[in-house]
C-alpha cells in the first residue's frame, strides 16, 4: 500500500508501511546508516502526518517482515489478542495517540490493552508523540511481576545492582555486592555481567550468590548474565539458578546471531520455572534488549531501528519476565549518536516497553565515545523516573570497570529516590529496616563499626575464594 502526505506544495509518496515509519523516525545515527531516514526534516513531518492517519487495522494488516519469512512476525500476528485490540480498532494511529493521553484512559485501561497492541502499533504511536507524552502515557501503564519481590508497584522503583568485574574475581564482586546493599540497592536483582562464559566461574558466581541470599534471607534474586544454553545445562546440574537471562532482538536473523530461537527460550523458561525458586511469584526470565542489534547483525529487513527494538518486545512478552532491559547507550553512537539520541530512544523503549505489558527496565548509559557526559545521563535518568520506569542499574561509581561503560550508581539511586519520594520493593525495603540499613523512612543509617552483612560478605567471599 501507499501513503503520501503534502508540505509546501510538495507531495511526499512511500511506498510501503516500512517505509512511511522508517521516514516518520525521529532522527537517529542507526536509521542514517542504514540508509532509510528521512532526507530532511520536511520529509519527516510529512511522514508523519501520513503515518497519523493510518489505521491501526492496517498496521496489523500489513507485516514490516513478511510472515513465512520470520518466526517473530508469526510470533506477534499468531498470539494477537483481538478481544483486548477490539476497543481501539477503529481509531487511527494519531487517534490512538489522543486516547492514549486523554484523562479517561487510566493504568486498567492500558493493562487490559497491553495484550491486543502489536509492537509495530507501539512504534508508529512512539514516532508522532513528544518526549512529555511518552513520559506522561508510560507513567499510567502499571506492570507487576514478581519472583522473590514484588516489582513495578506505583511509587517504586528498583535497582539492579551490578557487581561486575574484569576478572570475574570473587573477593571483588562481593566487595561491589556489599556496597550495593549498604546503599540500598539490588532490589530488582543482583546481577551479574561474568566476564567470560566459562561454566565453572558461572557456577561459582551462581553458588556465592545463593549462600549470600539465603544467609541473609535476602527477598531479591540473583542471576549471572550468561547465554541460555549455559544456564540449561547449569540448571540440569543442579546449580542454584533463579533467573534465565538472554539478550533478545526484533527478527529470526537477530535472534539467530546471538544464538538463539524461540524454542530455546520456551525450554529455558520451562525449566527455570520447574525450580520453583520463587517465593512471591514465579516470573522467572530477564532480557536484555538496545535499539540497532538488528542492524548490527544484517537482521533488519529494512525495518527501522526503533520498530526492531518494539518487535524484540513480543519476544519478551512470550514468556512473562520478571525483568526487560533496554541497555539504550551501549551499542554505541554508530546507532544512537549523542545524548539527545540516547534520551530519545530510552523514552520510546520504556514507552513501548510498558504499553505492551512489560516491566520496563533502562540502563541510562553510554560508551565512551559519544557524544554524551554524565549530564547527560542525569536528565536521562530523572525523564525515567518521571515515567515511572520499574527499574535502572547500580554500578559502583557509575564506571563498569568490566564492560568498559558509564551507567549509574548508588548515589544515582538515591538522588530519584529524594527527589521523586519513590520507594523500594516492599518486602526489600522491610528487610533493609530489619538489617539496619535504613530506617523506618526508608532512609540511609550510617554503617555501623563491624555491620553483620559487611562482615558477612567478607568472610563468604574468603571462603569462596579459598574453595575454588
Amino acid at each position: 500500500m501507499t501513503y503520501a502526505h503534502s508540505i509546501g506544495g510538495t507531495r511526499y509518496v512511500f511506498p510501503s508501511l516500512k517505509e512511511l515509519m522508517a521516514n516518520a523516525s525521529p532522527p537517529r545515527a542507526g536509521d542514517r546508516l542504514a540508509g532509510i531516514a528521512a532526507a530532511t526534516a520536511k520529509e519527516n513531518i510529512a511522514a508523519k502526518l501520513a503515518l497519523a492517519d493510518v489505521p491501526l487495522k492496517s498496521i496489523l494488516a500489513e507485516p514490516l517482515v513478511p510472515y513465512e519469512d520470520d518466526d517473530v512476525t508469526r510470533l506477534i500476528l499468531d498470539t494477537h489478542d483481538a478481544r483486548a485490540f477490539a476497543p481501539i480498532a477503529h481509531l487511527t494511529v494519531g487517534e490512538f495517540r489522543e486516547h492514549l493521553l486523554s484523562h479517561a484512559t487510566t493504568p486498567d485501561t492500558l493493562a487490559a490493552l497491553a495484550p491486543g497492541i502489536t509492537p509495530e502499533m507501539a512504534a508508529a504511536v512512539s514516532k508522532l508523540m513528544r518526549n512529555q507524552d511518552l513520559i506522561l502515557a508510560a507513567r499510567k501503564c502499571r506492570v507487576v511481576t514478581r519472583f522473590r519481590n514484588t516489582l513495578g508497584l506505583p511509587g517504586t522503583m528498583a535497582v539492579r545492582l551490578q557487581p561486575n568485574h574484569p576478572t570475574d574475581e570473587l573477593s571483588g564482586i562481593m566487595a561491589a555486592i556489599a556496597d550495593g546493599l549498604m546503599y540500598g540497592c539490588g532490589d530488582a536483582v543482583i546481577g551479574i555481567n561474568p566476564a567470560t562464559d566459562q561454566p565453572a566461574r558461572i557456577e561459582a558466581m551462581l553458588r556465592i550468590l545463593d549462600d549470600l541470599i539465603g544467609r541473609y534471607e535476602i527477598p531479591t534474586q540473583s542471576c549471572v548474565l550468561c547465554h541460555v544454553t549455559t544456564a540449561l545445562d547449569l540448571m540440569a546440574k543442579g546449580v542454584p539458578t533463579d533467573l534465565v537471562f538472554q539478550s533478545i532482538g526484533g527478527t529470526e536473523a537477530t535472534n539467530r546471531s546471538f544464538g538463539i530461537t524461540l524454542d530455546l527460550l520456551r525450554e529455558a523458561h520451562e525449566a527455570a520455572r520447574a525450580l520453583k525458586r520463587g517465593t512471591v511469584g514465579q516470573n522467572v526470565m530477564y532480557f536484555e534488549t538496545g535499539q540497532g542489534s538488528a542492524l548490527s547483525a544484517g537482521a533488519h529487513h529494512g525495518v527501522d531501528q526503533q520498530t526492531c527494538e518494539a518487535r524484540a518486545y513480543a519476544v519478551a512478552r512470550a514468556f512473562d519476565p520478571l525483568l526487560v532491559n533496554t541497555v539504550v547507550g551501549f551499542i554505541g553512537p554508530e546507532y544512537l549518536t549523542d545524548g539527545k539520541e540516547i534520551l530519545r530512544a530510552a523514552l520510546e523503549d520504556h514507552f513501548c516497553g510498558k504499553l505492551m505489558g512489560l516491566p520496563m527496565g533502562v540502563d541510562v548509559c553510554y560508551t565512551n565515545h559519544a557524544e554524551a557526559d554524565q549530564d547527560d545521563m542525569d536528565t536521562m535518568l530523572t525523564a525515567l523516573a518521571a515515567a515511572g520506569v520499574t527499574y535502572v542499574m547500580g554500578v559502583p561509581g557509575a564506571d563498569d570497570v568490566m564492560l568498559g561503560y558509564q551507567s549509574t550508581s548508588f548515589h544515582d539511586a538515591l538522588f530519584v529516590r529524594e527527589a521523586f519520594g519513590l520507594k523500594r520493593a516492599p518486602e526489600f525495603e522491610a528487610w533493609l529496616a530489619r538489617m539496619a540499613i535504613t530506617n523506618d523512612a526508608g532512609r540511609l543509617l550510617p554503617p555501623a563499626p563491624g555491620h553483620r552483612l559487611i562482615a558477612g560478605v567478607e568472610a563468604a567471599a574468603h571462603e569462596r575464594g579459598a574453595a575454588s
